[in-house]
């Protein structure tokens, strides 16, 4: 490790990999300072090719007839300048370049430390013998939940307790686009533009027509509260002002 001197400048060195500060002696020669700077860029001093910036002035060449007798001084080095050289090595800190080795699903249900052998061994997931049993259950839930509310087309409702969220339901039924979603659906148009579609899914329409906006939401029949809501009027509060 060098000493700093009084007269030691700091400079920032960067590289295509690399950026990092360093106190420059200006009395070092050009090649003392390439052959220092290979550790930290892993460039070789022949291959360096340095340039001195600094702020919005143009980089100038660091660089001399005779670089091992031509003093660092003899350039314009100001405190964070900037010295810059190409960088020549692989950029080791995009992972997205470095091949990954992927286990085959054959070889992957063979081991037994993974979290398919855990699950397996807990019997979790689709290795439960109870599974078609409870997701009958859960099917058989939400049929029962329609036929105690009476939910049916045409009744005003709202959406889990949210008076902003009233509307009218439009549609009882299964809905295929839904990704996992087995069972009844309630489609409901809401009074304002405070759903996620408008009444389609996916190219298939369960109600209403294009440019409905955010009208639209499918929730399932726990979320379903019926009443005589009366429909939201946002001018209402208007005639108080």
């Amino acid at each position: 490790m060098s000493l700093q001197t009084a007269g030691d400048i700091p400079l920032l060195v960067t590289s295509s990999n690399s950026s990092s500060e360093r106190r420059i002696t200006p009395s070092w020669t050009i090649g003392q300072l390439k052959a220092r700077l290979e550790p930290v860029t892993g460039i070789p001093p022949l291959s360096q090719k340095l340039t001195l910036k600094f702020g919005s002035v143009q980089a100038v060449p660091i660089e001399a007839a005779d670089e091992e007798n031509t003093q660092l001084a003899a350039f314009s080095l100001a405190p964070y300048a900037e010295i810059h050289t190409p960088g020549m090595r692989p950029n080791y800190t995009d992972a997205s370049l470095v091949a990954k080795y992927e286990l085959p699903p054959s070889e992957y249900e063979k081991r037994d430390d993974s979290v398919l052998a855990w699950k397996k061994a807990k019997k979790l997931g689709r290795f439960d013998p109870d599974a078609p049993s409870l997701e009958q259950a859960k099917l058989q839930a939400y049929e029962t939940e329609i036929k105690n509310k009476g939910i049916e087309v045409g009744k005003r409702c709202r959406v889990g307790n949210d008076d902003e969220k009233r509307g009218e339901v439009k549609y009882v039924g299964e809905v295929e686009q839904i990704p996992g979603g087995a069972g009844i659906w309630i489609g409901i148009r809401l009074d304002e533009p405070v759903g996620r579609n408008d009444g389609s899914l996916a190219g298939t329409r369960y109600w209403g027509k294009d440019g409905d906006l955010k009208h639209g939401v499918f929730v399932r029949p726990e979320r379903v509260e019926l009443g005589d809501w009366p429909i939201l009027d946002d001018l209402e509060d208007m005639e108080e002002i």
